[in-house]
């Protein structure tokens, strides 16, 4: 055997056995931490999308309990922990004031994955075909602010019409009728309450997205709407542009 050869022997044996196993737990460990932490601040949809991926290729079926987007919700899974206190807080003092002003036919609460979303009839708000506040409306609209005004949640105001035709000078189509009732409803926020404006969006989608078929007058009605939509934390970066989503 020659010189250099017992050299490198010598050189390789010069750590204990152990030490390959303890740098292997080690690094396992990192990894684990990081995991730990890459989990603490996870996005719930790219996880779903990566569970998806590894039941797929893993060969799972899928099968058992599903979760709808309110369970999500109500678990706290969408939007961060604040963001659901605080529509939790404001979905349970809308109703207590709906139930002591006996509005429950007017006014109808829906906790949705975008967040809460508060439907008011368009006839609390409007005489039919118009858009300027009726007094019982800014009277309700004002209860709205006193919850929204003190949380950092944007809201997005939608007007909505049935498919009846409208066409006036100061409405051609229900487009304007719907976006002048939804802009108004804004301004009312900004000019009588202590709402930013930069937490207010408003969007007119005219006759297009109707809770109920337009085949009678109830329903009809019912179509004819504004929706105060208190967006959760995850949604409102997206409407508000100050994500990069």
């Amino acid at each position: 055997m020659s010189r250099r050869r017992k050299k490198k022997e010598q050189m390789g044996s010069s750590a204990p056995g152990w030490m390959t196993t303890y740098g292997d737990m080690v690094t396992l460990l990192l990894v684990f931490f990081v995991l730990l932490y890459s989990f603490s601040i996870m996005d719930i949809s790219k996880f779903q999308g990566f569970v998806t991926s590894f039941r797929q290729r893993a060969g799972i079926l899928d099968g058992g309990m599903t979760l709808s987007d309110n369970n999500l919700i109500n678990g706290g899974l969408i939007g961060d922990g604040p963001s659901i206190m605080n529509l939790n807080w404001i979905m349970r003092e809308m109703n207590i004031y709906i139930e002591a002003e006996g509005i429950a036919d007017e006014v109808e609460l829906e906790l949705t994955e975008r967040g809460l979303v508060v439907r008011l009839t368009g006839r609390i708000l409007f005489d039919l075909g118009k858009a300027d506040l009726r007094d019982d409306g800014k009277r309700l609209l004002d209860r709205i602010a006193e919850l929204l005004v003190d949380i950092p949640n944007v809201i997005m105001i939608e007007g909505h019409t049935d498919n009846w035709p409208i066409s006036n000078e100061r409405f051609p189509s229900n487009w304007e009728l719907s976006t002048a009732r939804a802009t108004n409803v804004v301004r009312y926020f900004i000019e009588n309450t202590g709402i930013p404006p930069e937490r207010l969006m408003a969007a007119g989608y005219s006759e297009y997205r109707p809770l109920y078929p337009n085949d009678t007058a109830e329903n009809r009605a019912r179509n004819r709407r504004v929706e105060i939509v208190i967006l959760n934390t995850r949604y409102d970066s997206i409407y508000s542009g100050r994500g990069d989503y």
